[in-house]
């Protein structure tokens, strides 16, 4: 049993360590609770016959925070990682494991893939390694599924973090791609670096698979055990709740966001100022940057934060912000977690780049996320809330719980300019030349007060207006309002989406 603990062979082991490395059972002991209980099954799997201790893989339950969670950890020290035949019969039965026991589950990925010299065991059966995949589906939002990229991922195993809700990668370390530098060459004559097809900051900057990127195990651990404590072992169970801190940024907020619908601010400012001090965990932060999502406490109950970001791209939506809102929409919804929408959008971006790209397609993704919804939804316009924007981010007419405002709001299908050039571009065009400025200038004011906020108030399409210094309180005492609410969509098979 001991010599099936050690993993492979002593030369395996000192080269994981010359790579700076973890060893698998060390990176299991740093995530699990100190004299953590630690059941594990498959020990001594393949250790007789053919000395591959664990056959590469060490699958069991420990706990994190004092609560079970199952782990699967590959070893690279036996056959780098390569799933064989009973590889894949461990992950199948702890999957199950999870499941029936309710618990969260941790991949700590670190493979070659399968083992080509025992792929008729492990590729056709209905108990074979795409199964894996098969059971990942089925648990997507029943069990948190969280994966930490320890190496490689390849081949068809790249999809298995891709099925999992967050994905930690290491900078430098980590890697997932469908086909190796040297396979993307023969296939396409493309001559590429292992980063620059599937390293760990592309990932996360750009293809979005990636939804943290650390520089070191030991902080990729420390994201697990963090992201943890806000989402509850179960859909059907309620995340953990902590004490209330006060805010970290103590900046009114009137001094964080400019009156000035074009200047932009650091909307990580006006989210530290609202939630718990140090509560807030930005996921996706480096992949489309111009939406801002993340975990966080308001009062000490756990919720999403979406919110638009000014200082990127003007905060507007393009097709990548879309599909980034709307995963955690549904990761959120999935797991019972309230959602708060920090609004200052004047809507999705135009061009013909972006419609090649899909953005109706894909900013409807994101319409029907959030559509779909039933957890608590709160909006807040801070300022802009232009167009279909507005309705992604969870305006009154997509059936927002509560839809408040800073006084700073400005709410409109399109903002002045475009909407002054819309109307009466041939008007303006008549004009001449000396004329014009003061034309659209008089235009624009006069659309500037339809678009004031008080209008909206005063109609009752928005529920309140509420001064900076007070919207923290108000929205603690809102979501705890809503903290028992329940709520189903209509009765149908499934929803289709042309994403």
């Amino acid at each position: 049993m001991e010599a099936a603990r050690q993993g492979g062979a002593e030369k395996y082991r000192m080269r994981i360590k010359e790579q700076g490395k973890m060893l698998v059972r060390e990176r299991i002991q740093e995530l699990l609770d100190a004299e953590s209980a630690w059941i594990e099954d498959g020990l001594l799997a393949r250790t007789l016959d053919s000395g591959l201790a664990a056959d590469a893989v060490v699958t069991g339950v420990g706990l994190v925070h004092g609560r079970p969670v199952a782990i699967i950890a590959n070893d690279p020290t036996v056959k780098a990682g390569a799933w064989g035949r009973v590889t894949v019969q461990k992950i199948l039965r702890l999957q199950d494991l999870a499941v029936k026991a309710k618990i969260p589950l941790v991949y700590m990925q670190d493979s070659a893939g399968a083992r080509l010299d025992e792929q008729f065991d492990i590729f056709l059966d209905r108990h074979h390694a795409g199964k894996i995949f098969y059971n990942q589906i089925q648990m997507s939002g029943v069990i948190p599924q969280i994966c930490v990229l320890f190496g490689p991922s390849p081949a068809g195993a790249a999809y298995l973090p891709a099925f999992c809700d967050v994905v930690i990668m290491i900078e430098g370390q980590s890697s997932s791609y469908i086909g190796s530098p040297r396979m993307a060459e023969m296939a396409t004559g493309e001559k590429v670096s292992m980063e620059q097809l599937g390293g760990a900051r592309m990932h996360c900057a750009q293809s979005g698979l990636g939804d943290v990127l650390v520089s070191d195990e030991s902080t990729a651990i420390d994201w697990v055990k963090r992201l943890l404590t806000y989402l509850p072992p179960a859909w059907d169970q309620k995340p953990p709740q902590e004490d209330s801190r006060p805010p970290r940024v103590t900046t009114p907020i009137e001094d964080i966001v400019p009156a000035p619908q074009n200047v932009p601010y650091d909307v990580h400012q006006l989210i530290e100022a609202l939630v718990d001090g140090d509560s807030f965990v930005e996921l996706k932060a480096l992949f489309a940057p111009e939406l801002v999502v993340g975990f966080a406490r308001l009062g000490g109950r756990a919720l999403g934060v979406l919110a638009n970001n000014s200082k990127v791209k003007g905060g507007v939506l393009f097709p990548d912000s879309a599909d980034k809102g709307a995963w955690f929409v549904e990761l959120c919804h999935a797991y019972g977690l309230p959602l708060l929408f920090l609004q200052d959008i004047s809507g999705f971006m135009v061009g013909s780049q972006v419609e090649r790209q899909g953005i109706i397609r894909r900013g409807a993704k994101m319409l029907a996320a959030v559509a779909s919804a039933t957890v608590p939804r709160i909006a807040v316009l801070v300022r802009k809330a232009y167009g279909a924007g507005y309705m992604a981010m969870s305006g009154a007419s997509f059936q927002a719980d509560m839809v408040l405002a800073l006084p700073t709001a400005k709410a409109a299908i399109m903002g002045p300019e475009a909407a002054i050039n819309a109307v009466y571009y041939n008007k303006i065009q008549s004009l001449p030349e000396s004329e014009r400025a003061q034309f659209v200038a008089e235009q624009e004011a006069r659309y500037a007060q339809d678009m004031d906020i008080l209008r909206g108030a005063s109609e009752f399409y928005i529920d309140a207006v509420i001064p900076g210094d007070a919207l923290r309180e108000e929205l603690i005492f809102r979501f705890q309002l809503l903290e028992e609410k329940r709520e189903r969509g209509p009765e149908r098979r499934t929803m289709v989406i042309r994403g």
